[in-house]
């Protein structure tokens, strides 16, 4: 398996290269009771971690179109105050491929529905900023209906403008969203096990890994980091 079998890396972020489930999980509880809703049943809240928020709080929690508009902003308004990269946590061993991903000369980029500004904000906190040509998210306005399809297909054509090779791209993700959205631009999809997704939500991926080491074979085409 050669080093150039992707020719371009584009990374999910919650759930794939961080968990913020510390940080997320206690902010939707305050606002769900300050709004007067219903806590998450504990058999659902892996659910949050990584869709559009907006659609989350609908399907979810079962709120209006304008009760989730009300809650996204005073969820983001939490996160601000708390600090985007407050409970954050790399998983162990990404980090380190994506720095040897980048040794090896395959540019990255990002495509996630998280809000950029906080994609940013997470990346900077952890030093990883540049080992990305991009960082792409969604667009922090609370009404913003930006899917992965929206945000991978921004990506796509920011990395296509700045000359990079899109014959051979792949995107990391951890739910179906990532699948679904990935189909839509005809990118494969290497599903990750240690972020959030069900089993039931690796349909149609080109690959499934169980953990960062399975993740570097595939994009590097060794297992020892060692050799990058």
């Amino acid at each position: 398996m050669g080093i150039q079998q992707y020719s371009c890396v584009l990374w999910d972020v919650d759930g794939t290269i961080a968990d913020a489930s510390a940080g997320i999980l206690p902010r939707i509880a305050t606002v769900l009771a300050e709004l007067g809703k219903p806590p998450t049943p504990a058999e659902r809240v892996n659910e949050w971690i990584g869709p559009p928020m907006l659609e989350s709080f609908q399907t979810i929690a079962g709120l209006t179109a304008d009760e989730a508009l009300t809650a996204v902003t005073a969820y983001r308004a939490l996160a601000s105050s708390h600090g985007y990269a407050e409970s954050v946590r790399l998983y162990e061993g990404v980090a380190d491929l994506i720095h040897d991903v980048a040794l090896a000369g395959i540019p990255q980029s990002t495509a996630s529905t998280k809000p950029q500004n906080q994609v940013q904000a997470i990346f900077e906190h952890f030093g990883i900023t540049d080992l990305f040509v991009a960082v792409h998210g969604a667009r922090p306005e609370p009404d913003a209906h930006d899917t992965k399809a929206d945000v991978l297909g921004r990506a796509l054509d920011d990395l296509a403008s700045r000359g990079i090779d899109l014959s051979k791209p792949v995107l990391i993700g951890d739910r179906h969203h990532d699948v679904d959205g990935a189909t839509d631009h005809d990118v494969p999809v290497i599903f990750a096990r240690w972020g959030f997704g069900s089993s039931a939500e690796e349909a149609g991926a080109q690959h499934v890994v169980d953990t960062p080491a399975e993740l570097r074979v595939l994009l590097l085409g060794h297992s020892d980091a060692s050799a990058a």
